[in-house]
């Protein structure tokens, strides 16, 4: 079936309207500073929402010890599947349990927040950071070591409210 085209009028074939329209647009903004939306990056960095959800981060509690009990609620619940935890238990106690490794891959990560969600220990939460930079495939796995540094010591996390 044969879907008829809308006939154009001389001003559409010509372009010219449109040409003169997206020069007045130039204009108008050449002319008004205030309109000016160039920021100058890195120097001027763009200001993030309040609640943005950057590359997710471990945390440490006050003691220095790491929050994850290890769990795996987050690996489970990980939609691209880009957390890989390992499990250890710390030999003087029965009763905890702790990541002896646990790697976040970045190139899966969608930034979903899900794993910050089930956290029973708010031990992992979506940071702040909004640029990720690596050179090759390997430095875009982070390891607890990395996720640390990057959550720092933080009592408490981002509450996602309605305004």
């Amino acid at each position: 079936m044969k879907v008829p085209r809308k006939k154009m009028n001389l001003a559409e074939r010509l372009y010219l309207p449109e040409i003169a329209r997206g020069l007045a647009t130039t204009f108008r903004h050449a002319v008004n500073p205030k309109d000016n939306v160039t920021r100058q990056y890195p120097e001027e960095p763009t200001p993030l929402p309040e609640y943005y959800r950057g590359i997710p981060a471990l945390v440490r509690d006050e003691d220095g010890r790491i929050k994850c009990v290890a769990c795996q609620l987050c690996e489970f619940v990980c939609p691209p599947e880009a957390i890989k935890i390992v499990p250890g238990e710390y030999p003087e106690s029965n009763v905890e349990k702790y990541p002896d490794r646990f790697d976040l891959n970045m190139l899966r990560c969608i930034y979903c927040g899900l794993c910050e969600e089930a956290c029973p220990e708010e031990a992992i939460f979506m940071s702040d950071v909004a640029t990720f930079v690596v050179a090759s495939r390997e430095e875009a796995v982070l390891p607890k070591e990395r996720l640390l540094e990057i959550g720092g010591t933080r009592t408490g996390i981002k509450k996602w409210a309605v305004k």
